[in-house]
């Protein structure tokens, strides 16, 4: 385990019981964020390995993330 990760545990471990369980479960959550981005990277990856990508428009990109997050 990672030094800082080892300490931060030995941190938490000095918190009331209640708190250490939402810092494990935030935790949790947020390790979960992560294997759920490390496959959706593999999967994409792999679709390009398999000569599935296409060119894109970075114009495009970008309208269509001003109308996801409501910007114009």
């Amino acid at each position: 385990m990672a030094n800082v990760l080892e300490e931060a545990m030995r941190e938490v471990a000095n918190l009331p019981p209640a708190t250490q369980e939402k810092i494990g479960e935030e935790l949790m959550l947020h390790v979960e964020k992560l294997r759920r981005l490390r496959a959706k990277l593999e999967r994409g990856i792999a679709s390009l390995a398999k000569g599935e990508g296409r060119e894109i428009e970075i114009e495009d990109v970008i309208k269509r993330a001003h109308a996801h997050y409501g910007r114009k």
